[in-house]
């Protein structure tokens, strides 16, 4: 019984102090920390895929809506065009979140170490142009589609959507990286919501270590958002690449 309760205390520990190195990682690079979370949790604690992308979702929620806020304090955008978003992105994410739960666990673990690896291809190379955005801008009215991508990408994998949705701000309808990152935030926090709905409903959460998680990453966020300020946009995404390669690699390997 003592045994149990001090196995318990220590996992929630490890949770925590987890949870503060994913969430500075996630202020430093305007994402909830929920990727390299993922396959972290199936290694360290012996989930599933589907159980990992859920209970890291945890995370994630207070993580984005602490990022969000310091990312707009420091690069104010309309909230009316972040809301517009991140409602679109709803619809895409349940779907995509109800076809993923229904997934081979091992198909899903296979098709998200694809997609980090792909992602990182494209920030690697994103890194060395010069010009980060297109030289004629897309219409604004096709804004609230970023939400579509992101929303998908987010329910599939339970992490993803500010990742797919910030370089098409930056590089489709030409805003600045800061800006970029804050309105992608913006469409991970209702996304990431709902997606948590979809797999605590189907018992695809361990709460207590999400919420560990979660404890950790609130303390490192703020100090993490303050640093991506500090170091140069080239960089950042270099840094974003390796991070994603490390997640696919840890993915397979710990499976």
């Amino acid at each position: 019984m003592h045994m149990d309760v001090f196995t318990l205390l220590g996992a929630l520990a490890e949770g925590v102090l987890l949870g503060a190195i994913l969430g500075g990682l996630g202020g430093l690079l305007g994402i909830g920390g929920g990727i390299l979370a993922i396959p972290l949790l199936g290694g360290l604690f012996g989930m599933n895929q589907t159980l990992a992308q859920g209970t890291a979702l945890v995370m994630m929620v207070p993580n984005v809506m602490l990022g969000f806020w310091r990312y707009r304090q420091r690069s104010p955008f309309p909230l009316l065009l972040a809301v517009r978003i991140g409602a679109l992105s709803i619809v895409a994410t349940w779907l995509a979140a109800q076809l993923a739960l229904g997934l081979d666990k091992a198909l899903l673990r296979q098709v998200f170490a694809a997609f980090m690896l792909a992602l990182g291809v494209y920030f690697w190379r994103a890194a060395g142009q010069a010009a980060a955005a297109n030289s004629t801008p897309w219409p604004a009215r096709f804004l609230p589609g970023v939400g579509l991508v992101g929303g998908a990408c987010g329910g599939f994998f339970g992490v993803g959507s500010g990742i797919v949705a910030a370089p098409i701000l930056v590089r489709g309808f030409g805003k600045s990286q800061a800006e970029a990152q804050g309105l992608a935030l913006a469409l991970v926090v209702p996304a990431a919501l709902v997606a948590l709905g979809s797999y605590g409903q189907a018992g695809q959460v361990d709460w207590p270590l999400g919420l560990a998680l979660a404890l950790g990453g609130v303390m490192t966020v703020s100090p993490g958002v303050a640093l991506a300020y500090r170091l140069p946009a080239a960089l950042l995404r270099r840094l974003f690449a390796l991070m994603l390669w490390l997640t696919a690699g840890l993915t397979l390997w710990l499976a």
